[in-house]
């Protein structure tokens, strides 16, 4: 599964506004921000890079004002990582990923339709403020990221969330649109004043029978903790592999 999942990895960042492809790797930038986190790198499976790729990938990033970052299951090509090492990249993050299938997907009981699909400017921008919030403030909400949200779900991804009492948010989750049979699943975040109530489970398992309503085989997510791992598990998700993020400080 793991080259499945690096191959969606490829195809997702050569989906971003600006692409650049340098030795063996891929870097997808969104011009509307320079978070490194939506601006980053990853191999093409079985990459074997010399350091002048790497310096090459380097400056892809560096002459753009970004921070070189690659986010990679490095079983697929593992002459990657010890050549960025060489280059002074350092561990930001080790994530486990959890992958679902059709015939392991469990909704949660109760009615499907306490999930919506945002349709509304207003209800975009109340996506992305919750989804901001649920993340202590990561990603400040902006119009760019309401505008994000609308380009998935237009974009043959899903976005889902639960209506708060106010008529805001409570909680949602989004899933990209599916490549190489298998789809991303992220973004799942619940309000702090709202968690508890399973709406974490609810609008995980909306994102995940969309994509699988579209025909994607598969849809995987990489978990933050126990507690969401154990709600990802009750929908259906399983330990598939593991993903490595390296980036190269200043």
């Amino acid at each position: 599964m793991d080259t499945n999942v690096q191959s969606f990895a490829v195809a997702n960042l050569r989906r971003r506004p600006v692409v650049v492809e340098t030795g063996g790797f891929v870097v997808g930038i969104d011009p509307g921000t320079t978070s490194p986190y939506l601006n980053y790198a990853t191999p093409l499976p079985g990459a074997r890079p010399a350091a002048r790729d790497v310096a090459a990938l380097v400056a892809a990033f560096r002459e753009r004002g970004l921070t070189p970052r690659l986010e990679f299951a490095p079983d697929t090509a593992p002459a990657v990582e010890p050549a960025l090492r060489e280059a002074g990249f350092t561990t930001e993050a080790v994530h486990e990923y959890l992958v679902c299938a059709p015939d392991t997907f469990t909704p949660p009981p109760g009615p499907a339709s306490r999930a919506e699909t945002p349709a509304t400017d207003a209800e975009y921008t109340a996506v992305d403020a919750a989804l901001s919030e649920a993340f202590d403030g990561v990603f400040p909400p902006s119009a760019e990221g309401a505008a994000r949200l609308r380009r998935v779900q237009e974009g043959g991804g899903a976005v889902r969330f639960v209506r708060a009492e106010d008529g805001g948010c409570a909680g949602a989750a989004t899933c990209s649109a599916p490549a190489e049979g298998t789809a991303e699943a992220a973004g799942v975040g619940t309000r702090p004043g709202y968690r508890g109530r399973g709406i974490a489970g609810t609008v995980t398992a909306a994102v995940t029978g969309a994509l699988f309503a579209q025909g994607a085989r598969t849809v995987w997510l990489e978990y933050s903790g126990e507690g969401s791992r154990r709600v990802y598990e009750r929908v259906g998700f399983r330990p598939e592999g593991t993903r490595l993020y390296l980036i190269l400080a200043e």
